[in-house]
């Protein structure tokens, strides 16, 4: 697979799981979505951060 289609790939597996929770449970999404924009900045940041963290050790621990 080359690069292109991987990244492709990868965009389409995260618009999956993005999409899980409010196809599921749209009451509980909608609460959740609501609280994070209640966040202070610098919070919301160090979710970021620690998204991109596990996300990077993720794609490093697969190759």
């Amino acid at each position: 697979m080359e690069l292109r289609e991987a990244l492709i790939a990868a965009l389409g597996l995260m618009l999956v799981l993005e999409g899980i929770l409010p196809f599921v449970a749209p009451g509980a999404w909608r609460e959740a979505f609501r609280r994070m924009t209640e966040l202070p900045d610098a919070q919301l940041r160090v979710i970021g951060l620690a998204s991109m963290i596990v996300g990077l050790a993720l794609l490093l621990w697969v190759h």
